[in-house]
């Protein structure tokens, strides 16, 4: 019994002595109480964790480079650019930080951290910059260019509506922990008391309709469907997760059917015949910085914040597909030595003279499918937009071009009727102008066609001014559910005609899985002509019930030989539970009708219990609300936020542009642009209705555009004239308070040195010209460009990351991974070695053989 007393004792201190402290220190950090040190410590080795698991990653994609999957296509192309890859880390470290003190305190899951210590994680994980205010410009340009971030476009909410915030909730998203655990997660877990069917039987019960059932749309024409995938990438881009290995163990997500975030596979039912393993890989959305796991936006301390997906592009209709949504981006995607204020176009290959779009360059990985029997490596680059995407199916990379080709053709317009312009005014009003017809086409030509005539005049109608009070964030339920309707509508051909709108005898019909990411046909197969004749003279597929979306989407979705395949709807509806969309029962209100002696009750599980709320909410509703038949008096999609007064810069707002330039853009359209950069000579006057050839098409003659004199100045004859070159920067002229100001900007990389504009006054410019230095991204250690894993080396404008032999750069072009190989010092060592004994060995016998 003693023994026993001293035994418990003795635990007992022990005890007191190990977990005391631990269970002490858990609280301090919960309630705020401890050194920053500590916190900063737990930030550190989160960091290692999200950073090991992104390196085995593009470790395994370096191994794997000369092998291409439907996953790599479907994952590369959903990468977020350096920019946007920057803040998902800084998003992942965050969330990963708190998730482990959560693991170090026993209170209710529901606690909230104190408002400094969340600020310390977010300073230490690098989210802060991205959940504070911007600073917005004060200069006489403010109200004249929006930015390129989409930022400041309204001055008292300066992030409303910019890239890299979470996309808004209209309802209270529904995480199966209440933060962050998608909708499917937990095994067992019910919803409504039922438990979610697996997505692929979803799909294959109620989505999917073979090729040959494909009803065609005897009004719109394909175009209408591309235009929608176009602008869809115009204002939301979901990024995935930078790692395709779990955080927690380093798990290859393509190897593991295990819930293990990132990792949030695509069961399969047991009876698919191959599939091994079985599920399909999929990866999570990104978190915005500050949410999900017990994260909280500053200043909002009420409440847990759940996790929120981040929107890597504007949420406005900018024509950022053309220019981009970060300044990184724009910083590829402009012509620097250009006087006009081009836009770069490929250096290697031209269609009929005119431009494609350039490929992307070095570091970023080829990305695309190759041509069949290309000798090398089994990827070629993708061409190269404002959006990353662009490659992804034909029709989407037509649009792409013709934008191109349109800004290209302003700019060099604009430059001619004014010599005086710099290459920034150019450039900035060509992208002014691009944006605008953007606006007008979807708002005039678009949108009323696929609402409906009634449901457009209610819900959207004439522009009556900009409304500052309302935030025009694009919501989480339209990107990732409603607008996806247009799956609904894609043909699963690609269409090319020849110069009489027939078909093509070089150009036979391509099925989808022959065209995913093969920038190599544009180029190789007859240029954009052949595509854009297809796109207005073949019909789109009809939205109807029993013929949702077709098998190229569900069953051979990037299909490359000698691998699997993926499938688009399910992939739509586990977004749907990955961001927590809440419910929507498609049952007897939403669904088919019943059959004979079929009961409401009686009907497959997966209508009654689906709940997806997301996704196929859209496409379980009844026919008559699925046409895009004009004669149909219902709406294809529910009608959505999308009224052009929460936006400051939209084309009818007064001070964006003149009434006269407004009177000539409302002459534009859409055929326009097609008869100015193809060689088309007859299009439709409407290009989104089909037609028949000659008789719907028009000579490209009478096809009316915007007269570009409107846009003609006269050089002010004052005492100031044009200050001379700014070296790496540019300037451009507004008017403040009735006298000539010239604002000043510098070329990315580079830094204003002087005043950053100036005003000509009677006796001539108040100051001069400041200057544009070069700016060394590796002298600040706070914030490195570099992963600490490579040594940034500034270059004049920017700056480059170098590794270690055997170190390689990995897909970001930021981080040093092995490459697997002996350093050539060591095959230098080897060889001098091999040498060294071969002439021992050779001296060695001349001496035996001459003693």
């Amino acid at each position: 019994m003693r023994a026993c007393v001293v035994l418990a004792v003795t635990l007992i201190v022990a005890c007191t002595e190990v977990l005391f402290p631990f269970i002490w220190r858990g609280k301090e950090i919960l309630w705020g109480k401890t050194k920053d040190s500590d916190v900063i410590s737990i930030v550190e080795k989160s960091r290692l964790l999200v950073d090991s698991a992104i390196h085995r990653t593009m470790e395994r994609n370096l191994r794997k480079r000369e092998i291409l999957s439907p996953v790599q296509l479907l994952s590369l192309s959903k990468l977020p650019e350096p920019t946007s890859s920057a803040v998902s880390r800084a998003a992942e470290i965050m969330e990963t930080s708190i998730r482990a003190m959560r693991l170090q305190q026993s209170r209710h899951p529901t606690d909230v951290f104190s408002e400094d210590l969340l600020t310390v994680i977010a300073n230490v994980s690098g989210c802060l910059p991205h959940m504070l205010p911007p600073k917005c410009p004060d200069s006489c340009l403010a109200g004249r260019y929006r930015l390129i971030t989409g930022a400041c476009n309204n001055r008292e909410h300066p992030r409303w509506g910019a890239s890299h915030t979470a996309l808004a909730r209209w309802l209270p998203p529904v995480y199966e922990d209440g933060f962050s655990q998608p909708r499917g997660w937990n095994p067992g877990f019910l919803h409504s008391g039922f438990p979610l069917p697996p997505v692929r039987e979803v799909t294959t019960q109620v989505i999917q309709a073979p090729n040959e059932a494909v009803t065609e749309d005897d009004w719109y024409s394909d175009l209408l469907t591309a235009w929608g995938q176009y602008i869809d990438h115009d204002v939301a881009f979901t990024p995935q997760s930078s790692s395709r290995a779990t955080f927690w163990g380093g798990v290859d997500c393509q190897l593991t059917c295990e819930n293990q975030n990132p990792c949030f596979p695509i069961q399969l039912p047991e009876n698919t015949p191959g599939a091994r393993p079985a599920c399909l890989p999929f990866y999570r959305s990104s978190a915005a910085c500050g949410t999900g796991e017990q994260g909280s936006l500053l200043g909002n301390l009420s409440r847990a914040n759940p996790r929120q997906q981040m929107n890597g592009l504007t949420s406005f209709l900018d024509a950022s597909t053309v220019y981009g949504s970060t300044s990184a981006a724009e910083r590829q995607l402009r012509n620097w030595t250009s006087a006009e204020g081009l836009l770069r176009v490929n250096a290697r290959h031209r269609d009929a003279g005119r431009a494609y779009l350039p490929f992307t360059p070095r570091p970023a990985p080829p990305s695309c499918a190759p041509e069949p029997g290309a000798p090398g490596t089994a990827r070629t680059p993708c061409f190269l937009a404002g959006e990353g995407r662009a490659s992804e199916v034909p029709s989407l990379t037509a649009l792409h071009t013709l934008w191109l080709r349109e800004h290209n053709r302003l700019a060099a317009a604009f430059k001619a009727l004014n010599a005086h312009w710099s290459a920034d005014t150019a450039y900035q009003e060509a992208r002014k102008v691009v944006g605008a017809l953007h606006q007008i086409i979807t708002l005039r030509d678009y949108v009323p066609k696929i609402l409906g005539p009634e449901a457009f005049e209610q819900h959207v109608g004439p522009y009556h001014g900009y409304d500052p009070t309302v935030n025009p964030t694009v919501s989480n339920v339209f990107s990732t559910a409603a607008f996806r309707f247009g799956h609904a509508t894609v043909h699963p051909l690609v269409r090319r005609l020849d110069a009489h709108f027939r078909e093509h005898p070089d150009l036979p019909r391509l099925h989808l899985r022959d065209a995913f990411f093969n920038p190599w046909r544009l180029i190789q197969e007859g240029g954009l002509d052949p595509l854009v004749r297809g796109l207005l003279a073949s019909p789109a597929k009809l939205q109807v019930q029993g013929q949702l979306m077709n098998q190229e989407l569900t069953e051979r979705l990037f299909v490359l030989p000698n691998s699997s395949t993926l499938d688009l709807a399910s992939i739509n509806l586990q977004r749907g539970r990955d961001h927590g969309l809440p419910g929507l029962e498609c049952g007897p209100r939403l669904g088919r009708p019943p059959r004979g002696g079929e009961s409401a009750q009686s009907r497959p599980r997966v209508f009654r219990a689906s709940s997806e709320g997301s996704r196929p909410g859209g496409l379980c509703a009844p026919p008559t609300l699925l046409s895009l038949s004009p004669e149909v008096q219902g709406v294809s999609v529910h009608p959505l936020r999308c009224s052009p007064s929460l936006r400051r810069f939209w084309w009818e707002h007064g001070p964006v542009f003149t009434d006269a330039q407004r009177r000539e853009l409302r002459k534009h359209s859409l055929s326009r642009v097609i008869c100015d950069n193809t060689g088309l000579a007859r299009v439709p006057v409407d290009a989104f209705r089909v037609g028949k050839f000659p008789e719907d098409f028009e000579s490209c003659e009478n096809v009316p555009g915007l007269s570009l004199d409107v846009w003609r100045e006269t050089f002010p004859q004052d005492e100031c004239g044009l200050p001379g070159k700014v070296d790496n920067g540019d300037f451009v002229p507004c008017e403040e308070s009735g006298r000539r100001v010239l604002v000043f900007s510098c070329h990315h990389g580079y830094q204003l040195h002087g005043p950053a504009q100036i005003t000509c006054t009677q006796r001539g410019w108040d100051s001069q010209p400041p200057t544009c230095k070069d700016v060394d991204e590796c002298a600040d250690p706070a914030r490195r460009p570099c992963h600490p894993s490579a040594h940034c080396r500034n270059t004049k404008g920017g700056f480059r990351c170098v590794c270690a032999d055997p170190y390689v750069l990995g897909d970001d072009g930021r981080s040093c991974i092995d490459s697997g190989r002996l350093p050539r010092a060591s095959w230098a060592s080897i060889a001098l070695g091999a040498l060294l004994v071969g002439g021992v060995a050779g001296l060695s016998s001349v001496a035996v053989c001459w003693w």
